[in-house]
């Protein structure tokens, strides 16, 4: 059995392009997978959830739009 990997913030933000702000606001408004609480003060999102989400944007974006 192969474990799961866990990401950062920071590598989230690298693997996405996308700034701290961004990622908390689209959790907010639901599109945007959720992290794990690994302790009091650390949170991880798990790769596949991300890569399932990346998935999900290349087959309902329109190429040539950035939004």
């Amino acid at each position: 059995m192969m474990s799961e990997q866990l990401m950062k913030r920071r590598d989230v933000e690298e693997l996405t392009g996308f700034s701290r702000t961004t990622i908390y606001r689209l959790m907010s408004e639901g599109t945007f997978p959720r992290p794990l609480r690994t302790s009091a003060n650390s949170v991880r999102w798990r790769l596949s959830d991300l890569q399932s989400w990346m998935d999900t944007l290349s087959i309902t974006s329109t190429p040539g739009v950035h939004q």
